[in-house]
C-alpha cells in the first residue's frame, strides 16, 4: 500500500490565534482515512489548508501528494493534480440546474465523452439526481444538495476525494444512505479523506482514524481498533463514567501525536 497524501507538521494560523498546531498525517491509496473531533478542533482548517483556501497558509510544515509538494500551489492546480474537496455546509450553484452544477465540476477537463460517462456514473451512485437533472440545485432537499455537491467533485475525477462533515444536518436514514455511497466511490478506486463530527458511523465505515483536538492529532489507528478503544467510547461515542471528566485531561497529555 503506498501513500498517497502526507502532511507533515503544518501550522496553520487565523490572525493571530493557532488552529493547527504541528499535526501530520497520511492517507494511504485506496483506504478511507477519517479525522475526527469536536467543534473547533480544527478538522476544517486541516482540509482547507491542503486545498489552499487560506491565504499564505500553512505557516510551516509540508504537504505532498503523489510525492510532489502542493503546499503553497494554487486551488486549481491542487485540484488539476487530483484532489476534489466537498466543503461542510455543501455550496452548491443555487441557481445553475443539477446538470450545470455537474459539469461545473468537470470545468478542468476537455474529453466530453468521459464527461458523458461519468456523469452517468454519478447518476448511478444518486438516482435522485438523474430524475432532478434540470432542477435548480437551490430548490433541492438538504440531502439532494449533499448527493450533488459529491457528484460535483467526482465529476474531476479525483484520485482523493475530501469530504468535510457530509452527515451534517441530515436525517439518520439519509446519514447511512450518504455513507453507503462514500464506500461504493472508494471500492470503485477513490482514496477518501473524510472530516466528520459522528464518530461512530466515520469509524464504522472508514479504514483507519484520527483524533483531533485543539488543533493536534492525540490519537490514531485503525478505525475497527479505535472503536474498541475504552477511551474513544468514553469521549467520543457518547459512553462517559464518572471519573472521564477527571481523566480527561490526562488521557489527552498521554496520547498526543504529532
Amino acid at each position: 500500500m503506498s501513500t498517497l497524501l502526507e502532511i507533515k507538521n503544518i501550522e496553520t494560523y487565523y490572525d493571530l490565534i493557532y488552529a493547527i498546531r504541528g499535526a501530520s498525517l497520511s492517507v494511504e491509496t485506496g483506504t478511507i482515512t477519517t479525522i475526527l473531533g469536536n467543534n473547533g478542533a480544527g478538522k476544517s482548517t486541516i482540509l482547507k489548508t491542503m486545498m489552499g483556501l487560506i491565504e499564505d497558509q500553512p505557516d510551516k510544515g509540508v504537504i505532498e501528494f503523489m510525492g510532489q509538494r502542493i503546499d503553497g500551489k494554487d486551488t486549481e492546480d491542487i485540484v488539476r493534480l487530483g484532489i476534489s474537496y466537498v466543503p461542510e455546509g455543501r455550496e452548491v450553484f443555487e441557481e445553475l440546474s443539477v446538470r450545470e452544477n455537474l459539469l461545473m465540476g468537470a470545468y478542468i477537463r476537455r474529453d466530453q465523452k468521459g464527461i458523458k460517462s461519468d456523469m452517468s456514473q454519478v447518476f448511478s451512485y444518486f438516482p435522485i439526481l438523474k430524475d432532478r437533472v434540470n432542477q435548480w440545485a437551490g430548490t433541492l432537499s438538504g440531502g439532494e444538495q449533499q448527493m450533488l455537491a459529491i457528484g460535483r467533485a467526482l465529476m474531476s475525477r479525483p484520485k482523493l476525494l475530501c469530504l468535510d462533515e457530509p452527515s451534517l444536518g441530515l436525517s439518520p436514514i439519509l446519514v447511512k444512505d450518504i455513507f453507503k455511497i462514500i464506500k461504493t466511490i472508494n471500492k470503485a478506486g477513490v482514496t477518501i479523506l473524510l472530516v466528520e463530527q459522528n464518530a461512530r458511523m466515520a469509524l464504522s465505515n472508514s479504514d483507519f482514524g484520527l483524533i483531533l483536538e485543539n488543533g493536534r492529532f492525540v490519537m490514531k489507528g485503525k478505525s475497527s481498533d479505535l472503536l474498541n478503544d475504552k477511551d474513544v467510547q468514553e469521549f467520543y461515542l457518547g459512553v462517559r463514567s464518572e471519573e472521564s471528566a477527571k481523566g480527561y485531561q490526562r488521557w489527552k497529555r498521554k496520547k498526543v501525536w504529532r
